[in-house]
């Protein structure tokens, strides 16, 4: 009966550890029983030192776990990760892994693709990883180690830079050094000197730029007054009178110019007339001093000049011998 009872217990407790260590297993691998956890995929071009188990945050908050890791076609890394059923994602959502501590331990932050930091190389990672529908771009930034070795590397092209020039940096170099600071001295003291030789004549100029300034400024008195002239001319209304008086003159002159352009026209087609004109009368005149036509027998025969004269007479003692004797030479009958 005693052995019963001791193998009892010890099954008891063999059983009550197994669970025990279930549930510790269950609870390290955040394990929800009865519970459907929401999962999402990020790809990668490299996922750095990331582990199944490793965290997701959003804002800062733990929401989740990554679930897996695989590689993928393409040269892409996809990583599977779980959030907690009550988790949203943020607008445009990405995915950046870094380091979340000294001792290598990695974390996946889920933010908005405008959150994230402004970092060129991360940023085209991100865009080089966006385009495959439902899953999410991601991208990873440099560890501490990396970092470190970029500082080594920075530390030893100093230390490098120092050597050359130390090398550079000689004992003779420094007697030159020596020699150009001495050079340097004596030609301080040349200039001193100069600057002493021609301060008499600096004195000199500064008062001819002295004279210079009070002429300028009675000047610009004079241009002062006449310029308050001006004003109080433009305020009274008559340079505007002027400029008005201007412009009619100037309208007036243009409709003068105008008329005496018309008029040298029309002077132009009358010389034109005239000139047609004249030139027929010289062929009529010539015509009538060679004797032809009527008009030229008219002017150059002096016969007919004479019997119109003779005819003329002998109306004229037509017209007395009417005057005296009527009815010699009118008839009137009445019946």
């Amino acid at each position: 009966m005693r052995r019963r009872v001791d193998d009892f217990v010890v099954g008891l407790a063999t059983l009550a550890g197994a669970a025990v260590l279930a549930l510790a297993i269950m609870w390290m691998k955040q394990v929800d029983v009865g519970h459907d956890r929401p999962s999402t995929v990020a790809r990668f071009r490299d996922v750095g030192n990331v582990r199944v188990g490793n965290g997701v945050f959003i804002r800062g908050v733990r929401a989740g776990r990554v679930e897996g890791i695989e590689l993928a076609d393409g040269g892409w890394v996809r990583v599977r990760m779980t959030l907690d059923p009550e988790v949203r994602l943020p607008p445009d959502p990405v995915v950046v892994l870094n380091a979340s501590s000294l001792f290598g331990e990695w974390q996946a932050s889920v933010m908005s693709r405008s959150a994230t930091p402004p970092d060129r190389a991360l940023r085209r990672e991100l865009a080089e990883a966006s385009g495959e529908g439902g899953v999410l771009p991601g991208a990873t930034l440099p560890d501490v180690a990396q970092l470190t070795a970029v500082a080594g590397r920075i530390a030893g092209d100093m230390a490098t830079v120092a050597d050359r020039f130390q090398l550079a940096f000689t004992d003779t170099a420094a007697r030159e050094l020596r020699g150009s600071i001495a050079n340097v001295a004596s030609l301080t003291r040349t200039l001193d000197h100069t600057v002493r030789l021609q301060s008499t004549t600096l004195d000199t100029v500064a008062a001819d730029v002295r004279a210079g300034a009070r002429e300028l400024a009675e000047a610009a008195g004079a241009v002062r007054r006449t310029l308050s002239r001006v004003d109080s001319s433009t305020s009274g209304g008559e340079v505007g009178r002027v400029v008005a008086h201007a412009e009619r003159a100037a309208a007036q002159l243009d409709a003068a110019t105008a008329e005496l352009h018309a008029l040298s026209g029309r002077l132009s087609e009358t010389q034109a007339q005239l000139t047609s004109a004249l030139a027929r009368s010289d062929s009529v005149v010539a015509k009538v001093n060679a004797g032809g036509g009527t008009l030229g027998l008219l002017v150059n025969d002096a016969a007919l000049y004479r019997n119109a004269d003779s005819l003329v007479r002998e109306l004229r003692a037509l017209t007395a011998d009417v005057r005296r004797d009527p009815k010699r030479f009118v008839s009137l009958k009445v019946f």
